[in-house]
C-alpha cells in the first residue's frame, strides 16, 4: 500500500463535508474541488464569473503551495460551470493562472454545486 498525506491549510476554505482539502501520494497532489468561498469567514464571495473564478483559483494556489507544488506544477484540471455560456469569462480567468503551458483540462456543465456555487476545480499536480 502507497502512503498518503493530508494537505490542509488556513490559507484556503475548509472543508465543508468529509473531504481533505488535498492529498499527496505517489508522486502527486489531489486537490479537491475548490468553490469561491472567502477562506477567513466560509462565506461565498459575490461577484461575477470572473471574480468567483478568481477565488476558486486563489484557493486551489494555497492548497497546491500547502502540499508543495504551485500552479506551474497541476497536470490536470476539471471545471465544472453551472453556465456553460460563461465559459469565454472563465477562460480569460484561468489563463491568468496557467499562462502559455496551462494543464489538461475538462469543462463539465452541471446543474447545480455546492453552496450555490457557479464555479468549481478541481486540480492534480506533481510534487517531488
Amino acid at each position: 500500500m502507497t502512503a498518503r498525506s493530508v494537505v490542509q491549510t488556513h490559507s484556503a476554505p475548509a472543508a465543508i463535508g468529509p473531504y481533505s482539502q488535498g492529498i499527496v501520494a505517489g508522486g502527486f497532489l489531489f486537490v479537491s474541488g475548490q468553490i469561491p468561498l472567502d477562506p477567513a469567514t466560509g462565506e461565498m464571495i459575490q461577484g461575477d464569473i470572473a471574480q468567483q473564478v478568481r477565488r476558486v483559483l486563489e484557493n486551489l494556489e494555497a492548497i497546491l503551495v500547502a502540499g508543495g507544488a504551485g500552479m506551474d506544477r497541476v497536470v490536470r484540471t476539471t471545471v465544472y460551470l453551472l453556465d456553460l455560456g460563461e465559459f469565454p469569462k472563465m477562460n480569460e480567468v484561468y489563463r491568468e493562472y496557467f499562462g502559455a503551458n496551462p494543464p489538461a483540462r475538462s469543462t463539465v456543465g452541471v446543474a447545480a454545486l455546492p453552496k450555490g456555487a457557479r464555479v468549481e476545480i478541481d486540480a492534480i499536480a506533481r510534487v517531488e
